[in-house]
């Protein structure tokens, strides 16, 4: 997770959007501290009632420590990410996201008063379609209302080496809201368990797993008593993690599409989807690894590549591969995607054209001729090369300070002593910095797009309001303007989100 400056503001701004100031203000506290055990001067129930409506819809988790003496002290911690993710979606899916957690009873009841909008859906296909999620991981179990942690031992540095070799690799240690998220976790088998009672089928009540596809004339969901729960008050909620993993699939495959071809898009695409299910986290840095022949059986059974011949899917893996791996031919090696190096060099393509439109040319020819070297170099040598050879040598330094100026490079003053002091300016891109600062500008943009989207929603509301009929002459006109209007700041928006997520999820 990323917090910034603007990122905690646009996120204080969508909940004040969808749950008014009083909520909004309970929820900015929690973004302060680390963890926030805080007393508010408002009234203490509305404070309560403020914290219940950030817990339903997945915005804050309570925790408390595990303590020997004194009172149990519940504190709250903000969950960023799933504010950041608050979305659309249709039937169940539609009412997870917009309600937070849901009982299956609230879930069937909630499909099926789609009817009197013309959208039928009975108990049977509310239940099959639910299972389905679940088994997908669209769908997940809440976690634990309010996990207990271990108090952190003092002998516990801030950072364990993994050895004199690998000094540079250091274990950072978990966060408080990672603790909490991972304590709070229902485990896998629990996670995303369900079974079906086929009391109405099968005579003495009996209960076993259903599977995707299977047909039952009136299945009942049931949850696993095992487990001590209840369809009453088990709760369930979207999993945004996993539609994360399959939007950064999408980001990976499109990116692999502009930067090589079709077909290695094919391949990649191929190559996630029989592994979705077996990856560990979101974040992971390779693809599961597969076998080519593997390999090649998932590409051929995919519409767009079954036209691809063997030797055309081993071309495009040496592009989507480690390439300081040095491979044999053998259909029996493992291959895996190097899906950081993919979702990097996409990093790499958005800063660098932001760069070239704030900046100009020359800016952007200087910018990525500094990130692709990855060290310090000095204003005359940056001069001298020969992308610049138009420009002059004058120009160089200010361009430099310009991109400093705004947080787009970094600067170092060097001294050398000797029968003559000099000293000289070095410059260079340091990435998790600059990159940290450029998604800040983001979240800015999205908070200035959204306040201007309200805005305009409220200058055009008795337009807005009135019937179709009326709508006639200059009201035409007024609601022609306010259509356009919107669609471009919906437009920049959602296109902005694709930018957010390659730098805040991916």
């Amino acid at each position: 997770m990323t917090l910034t400056q603007y990122g905690i503001k646009y996120a204080v701004h969508i909940i004040t959007s969808n749950f008014g100031n009083l909520v909004a203000s309970t929820k900015k506290r929690t973004f302060k501290p680390e963890t926030a055990n805080w007393v508010h001067r408002a009234d203490p129930q509305q404070v309560k009632n403020s914290l219940l409506i950030l817990i339903q819809h997945n915005c804050v988790q309570p925790f408390s420590f595990d303590q020997s003496e004194g009172p149990k002290v519940t504190q709250y911690i903000a969950l960023f990410d799933n504010i950041i993710h608050r979305g659309s979606g249709e039937l169940i899916l539609k009412d997870l996201l917009e309600n937070g957690r849901l009982t299956i009873k609230q879930i069937i009841e909630g499909a099926e008063s789609s009817k009197s909008q013309g959208d039928s859906a009975g108990k049977d296909s509310v239940q099959e379609s639910f299972l389905k999620l679940v088994n997908a991981h669209f769908v997940e179990r809440c976690p634990a209302p309010e996990p207990v942690l271990e108090q952190a031992t003092k002998q516990e540095g801030p950072a364990k080496k993994r050895g004199a070799k690998s000094a540079k690799m250091v274990e950072v240690p978990e966060t408080i809201e990672q603790r909490v998220i991972a304590l709070a976790a229902p485990p896998e088998a629990v996670r995303f368990s369900i079974m079906i009672d086929s009391e109405a089928d099968a005579p003495g009540g009996k209960s076993d797993n259903m599977s995707v596809g299977e047909k039952r004339k009136h299945p009942t969901l049931e949850f696993d008593t095992e487990f001590g729960s209840n369809d009453e008050v088990d709760l369930w909620r979207a999993n945004f993690e996993e539609f994360i993993r399959c939007l950064r699939h999408k980001a990976c495959v499109e990116n692999v599409r502009a930067r090589l071809d079709d077909e290695a898009a094919v391949v990649l695409r191929a190559m996630l989807k029989a592994t979705r299910t077996a990856e560990k986290k979101v974040k992971t840095e390779n693809s599961v690894p597969l076998s080519l022949n593997t390999i090649y059986e998932e590409v051929i059974n995919s519409e767009a590549g079954r036209g691809l011949t063997m030797g055309r899917v081993r071309d495009s893996l040496s592009g989507l591969c480690d390439s300081s791996q040095d491979r044999d031919v053998d259909e029996d090696e493992s291959y895996s995607a190097d899906l950081k190096k993919i979702l990097e060099l996409a990093q790499d393509d958005e800063v660098e054209s932001i760069v070239l439109k704030r900046y100009g040319k020359d800016a952007y020819t200087m910018f990525r001729i500094l990130s692709l070297a990855g060290r310090p170099i000095e204003t005359d040598k940056i001069s001298d090369m020969s992308q610049l050879s138009l420009v002059e040598k004058n120009e160089t330094p200010k361009i430099l300070y310009n991109l400093w100026k705004d947080d787009y490079l970094h600067m170092e003053r060097l001294v050398v002593t000797g029968a003559r002091q000099s000293q000289f300016l070095v410059w260079r891109v340091d990435k998790p910095i600059i990159w940290k600062h450029v998604l800040d500008e983001m979240f800015h943009t999205a908070l200035n797009l959204s306040l201007r989207l309200a805005c305009e929603e409220e200058r055009f509301k008795e337009i807005t309001d009135l019937p179709a009929h009326k709508l006639l002459g200059e009201m035409a006109k007024q609601w022609q303007l306010y259509r356009n209007v919107i669609l471009v700041l919906q437009a920049s928006l959602l296109k902005l989100d694709d930018a957010l997520m390659l730098f805040h999820d991916f």
